[in-house]
């Protein structure tokens, strides 16, 4: 990072901790990343997306705004005017109005620069979607995504001006990396996250029907708590439906679950100690994917279905793509890497070597770096100085 260049304070606006969803826990480790980077917290804020009456203790939160309120949409422009520069997470459903358009109304009143990271960029929005994005796109100084898929979906689908665009990756903990922890005399194929439909464990499911015959037997486990908007909505039913899946194919010995929520520590531990992860997701529009990540930089060989990021990643031999809704080539894809140990070690090894350069402190230093460039050009903007660049 150029040091002769004036860190940037940064207000984040995101879900943020004790909200659980990938985007709130990617904020936390992103300004965490930006933190480690510096040498200090000073300066980083966080303007946390709530719903309902929760409201978070975390030190970084600087304020509370119950999104879809426009009083509160207010104060928090307020808020945000008062840092050097606004990181805006965006995700259609964590800000108010259909869609989410009430991040529209907050871009426009902010007088600071400001980076919106996309989470997710369709390849087939609504029209109301789309618009919302072409609205991030006029009012942003930097649009920021984690793959070039979303970014070539950005200027080929959305007319984004690709200068305007950074490619940061997705970020992982140090606690992913490190020699695998793999003992079992049984091999061990993990998916986790949040439990929901459109993941695909059912398929997996399916999959392992075609695997009794391997010697020894393999372990699926799925791990992870279910969603809290699934549960609200129809409580553990859909868990249920799985476990009556494994149950009506005579699965009871190969597939397991967990249903905690766990801490990074142990959640790393788990993840080091699988032989082969799986991605089964059903959307084909992800573009970005933190457990992917995750499994990579924790070296191990990865089959999912082919959504865009894990295309992008795996292409280069890290891992096996299948089609969507294709069991067949799920179960053939799992018996490879099942009984060549000789590929599973190639394709962890290149997992390893696509990994460098992903841990929190590197991607914070990026992005702290950029957030200061775009700062600087701001002020030589300010000062009439002409063809004022960013640099990072």
């Amino acid at each position: 990072m150029d040091t002769s260049r004036r860190n940037a304070s940064i207000g984040f606006v995101s879900t943020y901790s004790p909200t659980v969803c990938g985007i709130a826990s990617f904020t936390a480790s992103l300004l965490g990343g930006v933190a480690a980077d510096r040498g200090s917290r000073f300066g980083l804020g966080v303007v946390d997306l709530t719903v309902g009456s929760r409201r978070s203790i975390a030190p970084d939160v600087v304020f509370a705004h119950p999104v879809g309120d426009p009083s509160s949409l207010e104060t928090v422009i307020r808020v945000l005017n008062s840092y050097d520069t606004v990181s805006i997470q965006h995700e259609f459903g964590i800000f108010g109005g259909p869609d989410g358009v009430e991040v529209v109304d907050l871009i426009e009143g902010l007088s600071v620069p400001t980076a919106v990271t996309l989470h997710t960029v369709l390849d087939r929005p609504s029209q109301n979607q789309r618009w919302i994005v072409e609205q991030l796109a006029a009012q942003a100084d930097r649009l920021v995504v984690m793959s070039e898929t979303a970014r070539d979906r950005l200027v080929m689908r959305y007319g984004v001006d690709p200068d305007s665009i950074e490619v940061i990756p997705h970020g992982t903990d140090t606690l992913f990396s490190g020699p695998s922890l793999a003992t079992g005399v049984r091999p061990l194929v993990l998916t986790w996250g949040l439990i929901g439909p459109g993941k695909g464990f059912e398929s997996v499911i399916e999959a392992f029907a075609d695997l009794v015959d391997i010697a020894p037997l393999p372990r699926y486990l799925i791990a992870g708590a279910t969603h809290p908007h699934v549960v609200e909505s129809a409580g553990e039913a859909y868990r249920q439906g799985l476990i009556s899946q494994v149950q009506g194919l005579g699965l009871e010995g190969m597939v397991e679950f967990d249903d905690r929520y766990l801490d990074r520590n142990s959640l790393a531990r788990l993840v080091r100690s699988a032989d082969i992860v799986v991605l089964p997701y059903a959307s084909v529009e992800q573009v970005t994917s933190g457990v992917l990540v995750e499994a990579i930089a924790a070296s191990k060989p990865v089959v999912a279905t082919r959504f865009p990021h894990a295309v992008e990643l795996l292409s280069d031999g890290a891992g096996i793509t299948v089609p969507h809704g294709d069991t067949q080539a799920l179960a053939a894809a799992l018996r490879r890497l099942l009984t060549d140990r000789s590929l599973t070690t190639r394709m962890g090894s290149e997992a390893g070597r696509l990994a460098d350069g992903w841990h929190w402190p590197t991607i914070g230093g990026r992005f702290g770096a950029m957030m200061s460039g775009l700062l600087e050009a701001d002020r030589l903007v300010g000062t009439g100085v002409e063809g004022a660049r960013v640099t990072t």
